[in-house]
């Protein structure tokens, strides 16, 4: 793929003169226009400003209450969300408010309109098909929705559901970023739905651009849209694909999960118990694409294989786009990402250090546990028997061991890690056997493989969720005692019943919710 230019629009100005004087003072002298992601007022401390790479404090006197009452006096209404923008601008301003009801807090974020952002996936975009977009916040997504839809209504009717103004700007008159397509405004959150089925029946559109699906009622209107024949556009709340396959609410977007139990010949011949996790229903979306950051996302260009892999302890099918440092569209196949990778199934980079540390024969590596206990890591590393130095800052690390929680944030500290190009792991939670499935992936330890362990951990995980949404037992693949033993971890934290059964080699465990 060919570079192509890109033109950014901010209208920055126009937020900097709701803010105090102060204030826009600093950030108008301040060089990183394009890097500013948004404004922090809280009443009683001092004011931020958050960049990609970097937060930085304002002035060193607190917010005050009539600073607070001026910015919201000179924005728009706030509506049942508690956000507000600026006309004709794609800025949000988000109210924090206190039990009586007043304005204690304000995020005021930057709203662009980046034209030439979906040349990266504009091929996906363009086919037809309905297209999913997940991703962390401030990744890009919405931007990426408004650029679509502008390259969209050049050749189809499309039509926007704008649920809190932030794809086509606030006022009645939407932002030119977004084209010739047509803007349709919802008076609560809560009616999102609603106006999705209004929107069909009453425009008569070819796509529609939805953000932010987040609720069931949302997620059955998108495929009452899809078995109508209209393209969706759309994000989600999630990061990946497996975030959505155990999301109740949402799992329907891809397909959702049932307990299906299986003859005695084809448990045979699939090699698995007679109940297993499948895909209820064709997905509603076509594609996904996780944005895994602004320059880089993964794509699954068949939702329905992708979940049926993922279903049954394989990896998926997926191809990685990215733009290098000239700003080239390159691409490749595979499921990791070309910077650190972050999911729990035994990441690439982590046993690339693993290699590398073999080749040199050295013992130990070095692992900064960021927001981890580190007793637990001690702990867990001397029950495996496996050779890690615990070390003190980021500068000595060797691999970036963090949780979501605190991955989502997005501190300093993984900028820095990213920046040196040091693996990143994030646990699901600050766990003794999140931290001991840490382990094993990064040594890879026992008679099972990497990725072996992570299919049954994923295994289990899938059938806690769905028995955890009512009474009944799923049992789980054969396994050695080794893995059966994290099972029984992984049943206890969610406060399910578990047991095991069968003779070796045939033992499993069994989740049990008796209600």
């Amino acid at each position: 793929m060919e570079k192509q230019p890109r033109i950014i629009t901010d209208d920055l100005d126009a937020l900097l003169q709701v803010l105090p004087a102060d204030i826009r003072l600093v950030l108008k002298k301040n060089d990183q226009r394009d890097d500013l992601l948004e404004v922090i007022m809280d009443l009683g401390r001092v004011p931020t400003a958050r960049y990609t790479a970097k937060e930085l404090v304002l002035r060193e006197t607190e917010v005050t209450r009539a600073e607070i009452n001026s910015v919201v006096a000179r924005s728009g209404e706030f509506d049942a969300d508690n956000r507000a923008g600026i006309a004709r601008t794609l800025h949000r301003i988000a109210a924090i408010r206190n039990r009586q009801g007043e304005i204690v807090g304000l995020t005021c974020r930057i709203g662009r309109a980046v034209y030439g952002t979906i040349e990266i996936i504009e091929d996906l975009i363009t086919s037809g098909q309905s297209v999913l977009l997940l991703g962390r916040p401030a990744v890009g997504k919405t931007t990426m929705l408004r650029e679509a839809a502008r390259v969209l209504a050049e050749s189809k009717r499309v039509v926007i559901v704008d649920t809190s103004n932030e794809i086509a700007g606030d006022g009645d008159i939407p932002h030119p970023a977004i084209g010739r397509a047509r803007r349709m405004q919802v008076a609560t959150p809560s009616l999102q739905h609603e106006v999705m089925i209004e929107a069909v029946e009453n425009h008569n559109p070819e796509v529609i651009i939805i953000d932010e699906i987040g609720r069931e009622l949302e997620a059955l209107a998108a495929r009452t849209i899809a078995e109508r024949g209209v393209q969706l556009i759309a994000t989600a709340h999630g990061n990946t694909l497996e975030n959505l396959l155990l999301n109740p609410t949402l799992s329907d977007l891809v397909g959702g999960i049932e307990s299906v139990t299986l003859s005695d010949d084809e448990a045979r011949r699939r090699g698995t118990q007679k109940t297993v996790l499948e895909r209820r229903a064709p997905p509603t979306f076509d594609i996904l694409i996780e944005l895994q950051d602004r320059q880089q996302l993964l794509i699954h260009e068949n939702v329905a294989e992708s979940a049926d892999a993922q279903l049954r302890g394989r990896q998926p099918r997926t191809e990685v786009r990215y733009r290098d440092a000239t700003g080239e569209i390159k691409s490749g196949q595979g499921s990791q990402s070309k910077r650190a990778a972050l999911n729990k199934d035994g990441p690439e980079s982590l046993a690339t250090v693993f290699v590398q540390k073999q080749e040199r024969e050295i013992q130990d590596i070095s692992i900064y546990p960021y927001s981890v206990a580190r007793n637990r890591l001690r702990q867990a590393a001397e029950d495996l028997q496996v050779p890690v130095r615990i070390v003190d800052t980021i500068s000595e690390a060797e691999v970036l061991l963090t949780t979501k929680k605190h991955y989502r944030q997005r501190p300093q500290v993984i900028t820095e890690a990213e920046e040196h190009q040091i693996p990143t792991y994030v646990l699901r939670a600050n766990t003794r056997a999140q931290i001991e499935s840490f382990l094993v992936a990064l040594f890879r330890l026992g008679d099972e493989d990497e990725a072996a362990f992570a299919r049954a951990m994923r295994e289990a995980e899938l059938a806690i969720r769905r028995v955890s949404e009512s009474w009944g037992a799923i049992d789980l693949a054969p396994q050695n005692s080794y893995i059966r033993r994290y099972q029984h971890q992984m049943a206890e934290t969610a406060e399910l019943k578990s047991a095991s059964y069968g003779h070796e080699p045939y033992r499993h465990v069994r989740i049990i919710n008796e209600g």
